[in-house]
Parts: structure tokens; sequence; C-alpha cells
């Protein structure tokens, strides 16, 4: 029989202790992270210290990402090991963790009286419609506090660099989601959280603002978006839906200002969100600058990856009938075939419910933070239908376009803004074979006059200075204090 308790003496850890011989292994493994425990004791007793937390791409160690966990314990000599005693949901500071047998469940540090349909609407109550002086912070919130990245990333940076001393939150589901120097941490959903949404002068975020969200008398709401859009979306989505269409009207009548990379966007957003009489920026992309302006040397390097190996950067988006990333590729298959180190990179709608591809030369970076830096590493990108691709074309690279299923995700799942195997700027395949013969076989001139149209047409502000320009912007119309 196993003991195990939660503890703070270290930190938030899991300490199991048993007798006998030591085990040879004791670890936690989840969709996301797995960490391993330090053993110690010989002969009559053992324990086993697993830290509840784990670092990443050479990153800070940070609490685990809530989620359940397996408990993994290997026995030194073959023979049946029973499972520890449960514990019951514990409070650990920065995160929470319940045990039940081999199953660990890991969640995010809000207080369980907030944590209930009840607790919600009384923060709602006490928070969205408050009186009261606005604070001079501005709240960031990137694809829905999963991760801190994407335009509002790149403005917190150049807002940090210009205005030092102004308060910055981030949005965060838990502790584990890194956010920029200097910034705060602000958990969803905890009383933080909606203090710091509700009193912030300026809410920076790049998509839907989920919950109920009454805007003060004074707050500013930019919208930066997320991509460039081929799929249609919002009132263009295929299907008369009226609660639908009611929703979109209502969350864009929440925001102030729309950001677009490119005149194409800005018109596509506009009419998909019903946005027609309100600003439109159109800057580049903040978070397109460091595609310019930097390498993707200390990228490579902390995935582990040698300066001078290929790298292919498999990156589709989601699909409406299904939750993880689509299968259509085998990535160890495609390391050995192309001979290079395959980055899978999930849509962020595809970070929580799916797991880890794994596989020699295969590096699952779908929680890598800054999809930018990916980007820079990658000496090529196959993608389907990902905006990633009017992105990813501000570098010049190649792209090949996967796209089995392209008859069904136009005709039935979205559609399209345009003919995309018309102006794509790189070969179209419909099978494994297929991109492999095309990525043995490059022929860049092939695609160069597309190549050049679309960047013509897509990336001419994405010069390295789109933040610049917004956070000008920002400072100008007196968004927040200097």
């Amino acid at each position: 029989m196993i003991d195990a308790r939660f503890t703070t003496d270290q930190g938030a850890v899991l300490v199991l202790s048993g007798q006998g011989e030591r085990p040879a292994a004791v670890e936690l493994v989840g969709p996301r992270a797995r960490v391993a425990a330090a053993l110690t004791g010989r002969g009559k007793t053992w324990r086993a210290v697993l830290p509840l937390r784990a670092a990443r791409w050479g990153g800070p160690e940070l609490p685990l990402p809530a989620g359940t966990y397996e408990l993994r314990v290997t026995a030194a000599e073959s023979r049946e090991t029973l499972p520890p005693a449960a514990l019951p949901l514990t409070q650990l500071g920065t995160l929470r963790a319940q045990l039940d047998g081999w199953t660990l469940r890991v969640g995010p540090p809000i207080d369980p009286a907030y944590d209930s349909g009840e607790g919600q609407a009384a923060l709602e109550r006490r928070y969205a419609t408050r009186s009261g002086d606005l604070e001079n912070a501005v709240f960031f919130e990137s694809f829905y506090g999963r991760n801190a990245s994407c335009n509002p990333l790149a403005i917190d940076r150049e807002l940090a660099r210009r205005v030092p001393g102004l308060t910055r939150y981030w949005s965060v589901v838990d502790l584990s989601v890194a956010v920029p120097e200097g910034a705060v941490p602000v958990v969803e959903g905890s009383p933080e959280w909606w203090r710091a949404r509700g009193s912030a002068r300026l809410l920076v975020v790049n998509d839907w603002l989920r919950r109920r969200f009454a805007r003060r008398r004074g707050q500013v709401v930019l919208q930066t978006w997320h991509g460039t859009p081929l799929k249609r979306l919002a009132l263009h989505r295929p299907g008369f839906d009226p609660r639908r269409m009611a929703a979109v009207v209502r969350e864009s009548r929440r925001w102030d200002v729309l950001l677009a990379q490119n005149p194409y966007a800005a018109r596509i957003l506009g009419k998909a969100y019903a946005f027609l009489s309100r600003p439109v920026w159109v800057e580049g992309y903040p978070r397109n600058d460091v595609l310019t302006t930097g390498d993707g040397a200390a990228t490579r390097e902390a995935l582990g990856i040698r300066p001078d190996e290929r790298v292919l950067l498999y990156a589709p988006t989601w699909r409406d009938d299904r939750d993880e990333i689509v299968d259509f590729v085998d990535p160890a298959a495609l390391a050995e075939a192309a001979d290079a180190v395959v980055l899978v990179r999930g849509h962020s709608r595809t970070l929580l419910p799916g797991r880890d591809a794994e596989g020699p030369r295969v590096v699952d970076v779908t929680g890598f933070p800054d999809t930018s830096l990916l980007l820079l590493a990658a000496d090529a990108l196959i993608t389907d239908y990902s905006s990633v691709m009017f992105d990813f074309s501000v570098t010049g690279k190649p792209m090949y376009f996967l796209v089995p299923d392209m008859e069904h995700y136009r005709g039935e799942l979205r559609g399209f803004y345009f003919d995309l195997a018309a102006h794509a700027p790189g070969p179209m395949v419909r099978t494994h074979e297929e991109l492999v013969a095309a990525l043995a076989s490059p022929n860049p001139s092939a695609h160069a006059e597309r190549y050049d149209a679309w960047r013509a047409k897509f990336n001419a502000r994405d010069d390295g200075r789109a933040a610049e320009r917004v956070v000008t912007r920002i400072l100008d119309q007196g968004f927040v204090d200097i």
C-alpha cells in the first residue's frame, strides 16, 4: 500500500511513500505535460516527491496545466502495486489537486466558493456593473487565456517598452500559462479576474469576450482578431441560425476598435461582424513584426533542434466536426520520408482536448506559447485552410497545402472567401505520398508569381513596425495615460 499526501513545504507537491524496495520510477503523465519524482530510500522504506509544476521549451517552472494526469509507479520488480489512498480536493496555492487511485486531477486555484454557477453569478453582479474610477491598466487576453501570445503579446511588449509603469493584466486559464515579464496573471473566473476586466481602461483581446461583459463608461475594447480569414466566419458561416446571428451582433457591439492585417481582412471582418460604422485599423499584424526583425535560432535551441536540420511545421486549422487535431499526417513517417524534424502545431481550440504527438524527430508544439517564433524556426509550412498561411508568407519561405477534405470543408463545414486552389502560393496535395513527393522536389519558381501577388495583397503592412503603429494610435487617442 502506498501512502500519499499533498504539501506546500517545497511548493505544491504530491508525496508518496511506501515500504519495501524503492520503485524504479514514479511519474505523472498528462496530455500536455509530464513530471518525474525525486526518489529516496533504500531497503525498508522509500519516498517519492512529485512537483506539481513543470518547465517546457526552456522556460520557467510553472504549475501543471489543468487536466487529468495518470500516476505511474514502476516497481523495481515485476509485481502488482496497489494504488494510494484517495486524497480530497485540496487548495495548494497555485493550483487545486485531487487524487483518486491512479488518477490526479489538477485545476486552477479558484476558491471553491466561487467555482460554481452561483459563485460566478455573484462575481458578475459585483464587478461587471460596478461604479468608481477606472484603473490606468490594460487587460490582455489571447485565445481565451490558453496562452499569452498573438497580437496582444506584441502590443503588450511595445506598451511595456514605451509606458513601463503601466499595469498590465493577463487573463489565463490557470497559472501554467506564462505571461510577459512585469505582467500580472489573473485566473479566469477569480475575483481578481473580474475586477481587472471590469476596471481596466483598455482591453486588448483577439477573440470573443467570454461571460457577461458590460463595458463601463470610458472603457475601450481593442479587438485584434487572430488571422486574415480564408474560411467564412460569423454572419457568413453556412446555414441560417438566428441565435448565432444575434450572438455575433451582440459580441461586435462590445468592441470599439478592430485591427486588421490588410484591407482585404478589414472588409471581410467588418461585414462578417457587422462592424461597419466604427474604426478599423489596417496596420499589419503586430505578431508578425518578429518575422522580419528576428531569427529562429533561439527557438530551435529551445526545441532541441540543430541549426543544420530541416524543419517542417505542420499547422492545420481546427474542424467544426471534431475536437482534436486532424490526422491527415503521420508525423513520424513524414519526418523519416522527408529527412526532417516535424513540428506539430494544433489549433488553439485543440490544445485542451488533444494530446501531444510523439515519435522520432517529432516535436508537438501545440502548447508552445508563441506561433510566430515557430514560423521563424521552420524551413517550410504544411497547412490546409489555417490563417497561418497569411503570416508565414511574410517570411517568403515555401508553403505546402495538404487538403484531402477540401470539398467537405469548403462545401459543408465552412466555405471560403476566395478560391484557394487558384491563388495558393505553393503546391496543393491530397495525400501523404503527394506531400512527400512535393517536399522531395521543391520548385519555388512554379509558384513565384502567385507568391509575389499574395504578399502584395496580404502582407503590405507586415513590415516589422505594426506594434509600434498600433501603440502609437493607442497613446495618441488617450486610451491609457502615459
